[in-house]
């Protein structure tokens, strides 16, 4: 038994779960030969740390690795698609389509929190609404997808899933993109100004399920700005965010 059919198996035998594969596949069209990879693209971290023994491992890391194959393939298709725009409106339109609103919003539209694996205290506290669980989970599903099936079903999976908002992007007006913007700022000085700011993960605390990340963010040595929050990305949004204030 390889490593994905192992995990599978602990993961499949909890009982009274609210889904099961089979829906789960269904209503994303995507029949995964490892279901392992599914399982975990839904597993939040609350839940692992309650159900360590069947659950060991949370979709973070999934998380991390979506998060950058759903950005290349956003960055190609505005890329094709909108030939005349500059690279900042590109930026923009991008940001528009990757940030946390726009992903929870996707996510809705597949009911993914209805699958979630949460703990006790994340469920109650309405986890299968917020908006950074279901990004998270959207993020964590396309890496499974990607791992699973490959790069060409995964473009195909996402440009689905994106559809309707890709006709028109930058109209997600309650997305607020503090890297995307902070990066515009500079892309719009000239010279030497023109600089491209540099992310950094200066400290990690607390336990493994409740970690707090410290990020900063420079440009050459100059410290622009600090931020902590309970995932990398979090905590780099909040120093860019602090380093547009600073910039003000």
């Amino acid at each position: 038994m390889n490593k994905f059919s192992s995990i599978c198996a602990i993961l499949f035998l909890e009982e009274n779960k609210l889904t099961s594969p089979k829906d789960i596949k269904k209503r994303i069209g995507i029949d995964f030969k490892h279901e392992a990879l599914l399982k975990l693209a839904i597993t939040h971290s609350s839940y692992v740390n309650e159900y360590p023994a069947i659950a060991p491992e949370s979709n973070e890391r999934l998380e991390f690795l979506g998060d950058a194959i759903l950005g290349m393939i956003i960055a190609e298709h505005l890329y094709l698609k909108f030939p005349e725009q500059a690279e900042g409106e590109l930026t923009g339109f991008r940001a528009s389509l990757v940030c946390t609103t726009t992903l929870a919003e996707i996510a809705k539209t597949i009911d993914l929190g209805n699958y979630l694996l949460l703990g006790k205290g994340e469920e109650s506290s309405g986890g299968r609404n917020k908006d950074a669980n279901l990004a998270g989970a959207l993020e964590a599903l396309v890496a499974a997808v990607y791992l699973d099936k490959g790069l060409e079903p995964t473009r195909g999976f996402i440009l689905k899933l994106f559809e309707t908002v890709m006709e028109k992007p930058g109209e997600q007006g309650s997305c607020v993109d503090f890297k995307s913007r902070l990066q515009q700022i500079f892309q719009a000085r000239k010279g030497e100004a023109k600089e491209t700011p540099v992310y950094y993960i200066v400290e990690e605390t607390g336990p493994d399920h409740k970690r707090v990340f410290t990020a900063e963010v420079k440009v050459r040595e100059t410290l622009l700005g600090r931020g902590s929050g309970k995932s990398k990305k979090i905590a780099e949004t909040e120093a860019a965010k602090a380093a547009i204030e600073k910039l003000k």
